[in-house]
């Protein structure tokens, strides 16, 4: 579970609910496909763009929201009054482009861009009273990869994504044949997961402590089996970069998106490596002298993967499943949200939900599967024509799974039904 020690503090600090009744599965699961045994329904629509999400132990759910044009971004709580598996009740507060969602000692932790923020959950309220504290401030405003995750350790202490503001580190972003930049600088105060007391107000990144370097983009961490785990978004366009050694499908199917276990010290070689998924193999990018077979410098210092996914899924959001409703198969294992791609012509690969099953020893103890598909009707080729992309993936109180849409802020439950 990515939150931790919310407990008897939070239940006093959020509203509440009525004797649910059994909650009833839409006849079309919401329009989505899932394993045999399970089922989903439609809890609310059209909240905005609906990134990750936190439940509290009531069973009401905090949603994180983007900033865009005629949504201030900030947080929506959702409350279902009547207790029939529908949010029926809605009250946006705060403002600004949220990603990371999370409780701790009775206070809901937001991350943002540059900030990560918190508010005390007042007893017997849907939403706070009182106004935001800042937690930590100062991180990079550049755009580009700045959205942040959030968890907890359950011992004091919370950890954040910093993503890299850049594709590869070139001397020029995203220009042809443009080299990379040796050593790079980005890596200094990006490319990694910071580690910062939750206790404390006002820190700076300076405060915290990098635990892990390496990383491209990462908007997902999660706590399970004693550490922080994220999935890697890899690099875009590297046959428009380097045309001379790459083909269209060398960057459609080659640069792996990667689950990685972030034990401190860990360095996971972006971005003078990359792992192509159709080898496995760990290579030099183009950037530094690599031309699709060559190893080089990659040979040795890069920490090993959990696991490899299929190029341009564009993870988001990854949380360990330890509830009770689902099957034994999967309990501690691993629910990972992908996005889908904007740079794989000429269809792109559409977002799904996918499980990963991890051991005891918080290794993959087996090869994903796809949990939930078929998010849009029909072939996707353009970023226009995408009608939902899932986001963020939540735990209820009962072992339910909700999973939240970034395109129109649809937000399914999947439930078992045996």
């Amino acid at each position: 579970m990515k939150y931790l020690l919310a407990g008897l503090a939070l239940m006093l600090a959020v509203s509440v609910v009525p004797a649910l009744a059994v909650p009833q599965c839409d006849a079309d699961n919401g329009g989505i496909t899932l394993p045999k045994g399970f089922c989903a329904m439609v809890v609310v629509n059209n909240l905005g763009a609906a990134r990750h999400a936190v439940a509290a132990p009531n069973g009401d759910l905090y949603v994180a929201l983007r900033a865009e044009t005629g949504s201030p971004g900030g947080v929506v709580a959702l409350h279902d009054s009547k207790g029939d598996g529908h949010f029926d009740v809605q009250q946006k507060f705060a403002s600004g482009s949220s990603t990371g969602i999370g409780f701790y000692n009775g206070y809901l932790y937001v991350a943002q861009p540059t900030q990560v923020i918190r508010f005390k959950m007042a007893p017997g309220q849907l939403v706070p009273a009182g106004q935001p504290e800042t937690v930590v401030s100062g991180f990079d405003p550049a755009r580009e990869h700045n959205d942040k995750g959030i968890t907890f350790d359950g011992k004091g202490f919370f950890y954040v994504n910093v993503g890299s503001p850049s594709n590869a580190c070139q001397v020029r972003d995203r220009m042809k044949g443009s080299p990379g930049q040796d050593p790079c600088p980005v890596l200094e105060k990006h490319s990694g997961i910071w580690k910062f007391d939750a206790t404390k107000l006002d820190q700076t990144q300076n405060d915290g402590t990098k635990i892990v370097t390496g990383l491209r983009q990462e908007p997902d961490v999660a706590w399970g089996h004693g550490a922080v785990y994220t999935v890697m978004n890899n690099r875009d366009s590297i046959d428009q970069l380097f045309p001379d050694h790459y083909t269209g499908e060398d960057n459609n199917d080659g640069p792996a998106e990667m689950m990685y276990r972030a034990d401190p010290g860990s360095n996971f070689g972006w971005p003078y490596c990359y792992v192509d998924y159709r080898s496995g193999k760990t290579l030099l990018a183009p950037e530094y002298g690599g031309d699709g077979k060559t190893v080089g410098r990659c040979a040795t210092g890069v920490s090993p993967s959990v696991a490899t996914f299929p190029a341009h899924w564009a993870p988001v959001d990854v949380n360990f499943y330890e509830g009770k409703q689902f099957p034994a198969h999967y309990r501690d294992g691993a629910f990972i949200a992908f996005h889908g791609s904007w740079n794989r012509a000429p269809e792109e690969r559409q977002g799904a939900v996918v499980f990963q099953p991890i051991g005891a020893d918080g290794k993959a103890s087996g090869k994903f599967e796809i949990f939930a598909s078929e998010f849009n009707p029909g072939p996707v080729k353009t970023q226009a024509e995408y009608t939902a992309r899932p986001d963020g993936v939540a735990v209820a109180p009962d072992g339910s799974l909700y999973i939240t849409d970034s395109q129109k802020g649809k937000i399914w439950r999947v439930l078992y039904s045996g």
